[in-house]
């Protein structure tokens, strides 16, 4: 191959303050390197684009190691094989793996996992079969522990991960009232995936007594994906030993603030209430767990699920941008080739 495939790839060339702007990122052309032995060449398919990508790109210790100035940013992506030379794969096989923001990506066989579009889409692998469902499933059951006839309340419940935890909620039997920014998403909520209730935080007015009417018996769950003053409204409701599987925090992602807030712990001890920060990698081990609930509920219509789809890798920073603007309903992918 060597010289004959020209590459396409998405680096990092310097740290946001604040908010990001396509000014953080350029694109650079350079040639495929030939696969050595037990490598294989990926053409990419679909990139997945995720709000906690934005810690990444700062400098400092955090779950995941920094990206580099200078390197290809990195994330989820499904794509095709084109050539192989490892035993594992073979050309035309579909697989998922955290790779570069490339067009193509040489990487170690053992980096992949084989993916199967007969049970579901490949964009799937990056959404509700993929991180973002898996996200969902464990922080929900693993620290939530809702119990049928709860009330469970979910923040950014528009988005890849809190669609799909709303919706496990209701197949657990509890109460399940969402937060989002449009009307467009709460009507989603309701009528598309069953939520007893959603609630427009943008237009809600004094948002503690909305929840409050949403809620008359209280608040035993609060999935939160958003931080800042939307939480602020769900800890005043909180129950006798709630649960708050802490999942993102997007309201301060590109703050240059200090993000100050009510003091939320006299509201925990006197609720007893149990608040844990999580990653899908505190939960890797057990991945085969959540995916064969998750492709089993899809089976079986209990799941549904939604894609914002951007075409074309030269606008896969625009993408990553628009997260940070409420534009995607579902998860939000950029399909840079056909499959």
């Amino acid at each position: 191959m060597g010289n004959s495939l020209s590459n396409q790839t998405i680096i990092l060339l310097s740290r946001p303050e604040g908010m990001p702007t396509e000014r953080n990122f350029e694109f650079r052309e350079s040639e495929v390197p030939e696969p050595q032995a037990g490598q294989v060449v990926v053409r990419s398919i679909y990139l997945s684009v995720d709000p906690y990508m934005r810690g990444r790109m700062n400098e400092g210790k955090s779950y995941i190691e920094a990206y580099r100035l200078g390197e290809a940013i990195a994330g989820g992506v499904v794509g095709e094989i084109i050539q192989s030379k490892s035993d594992h794969y073979q050309v035309g096989d579909k697989v998922l793996g955290m790779l570069s923001w490339q067009m193509y990506n040489v990487v170690e066989a053992k980096a992949l996992r084989k993916i199967d579009d007969s049970i579901a889409p490949l964009s799937a692998y990056l959404s509700v079969i993929g991180l973002t469902g898996l996200t969902a499933y464990f922080g929900l059951l693993d620290i939530g522990r809702p119990q049928e006839g709860e009330t469970v309340v979910v923040s950014g419940a528009a988005g890849a991960v809190g669609m799909v935890v709303g919706q496990i909620a209701k197949i657990k039997g509890a109460r399940v009232v969402g937060i989002a920014g449009t009307d467009e998403k709460t009507q989603y909520l309701e009528k598309e995936l069953g939520f007893d209730a959603a609630i427009n935080y943008k237009t809600a007015g004094n948002l503690r007594d909305a929840l409050q009417q949403a809620c008359p018996n209280g608040v035993d769950v609060y999935f939160d994906n958003v931080g800042g003053t939307v939480s602020d409204a769900v800890m005043s409701l909180l129950n006798d030993y709630a649960r708050i599987p802490l999942c993102g925090a997007i309201s301060s992602y590109n703050s240059t603030d200090e993000d100050l807030g009510p003091r939320i712990q006299t509201q925990l001890i006197k609720t007893r209430s149990l608040i844990k920060g999580f990653v899908f990698a505190d939960y890797a081990a057990r991945t085969n767990d959540g995916l064969q609930d998750l492709v089993k509920w899809l089976s079986e219509g209990k799941l549904k699920y939604e894609e914002t789809i951007v075409e074309g890798f030269e606008h896969v920073p625009q993408a990553f941008l628009q997260l940070f603007e409420g534009k995607n309903l579902g998860k939000m992918l950029v399909k840079v080739n056909e499959r």
